[in-house]
């Protein structure tokens, strides 16, 4: 399943590779795509294993404002 989050904060390249590394260490994520120009982040993951509000935990753990 795809979903699309939308983060506040993303000012770099740096801030996109913390995001996605966070994310696709998850269970259940097999990938993540972080655009900081959209300020948003495109997961591909398994809604069985891990929840929506777990990846947005996840972006906020890292420093950055999520919402859907």
């Amino acid at each position: 399943m795809k979903q699309t989050i939308t983060v506040k904060g993303l000012k770099c390249s740096h801030c996109e590779a913390k995001v996605e590394q966070a994310l696709t260490k998850m269970e259940g994520v097999a990938n993540a795509k972080a655009d900081r120009e959209k300020g948003l982040v495109e997961v591909d993951y398994a809604p069985e294993t891990v929840s929506k509000d777990e990846l947005m935990e996840t972006i906020e753990d890292c420093g950055y404002e999520a919402s859907l």
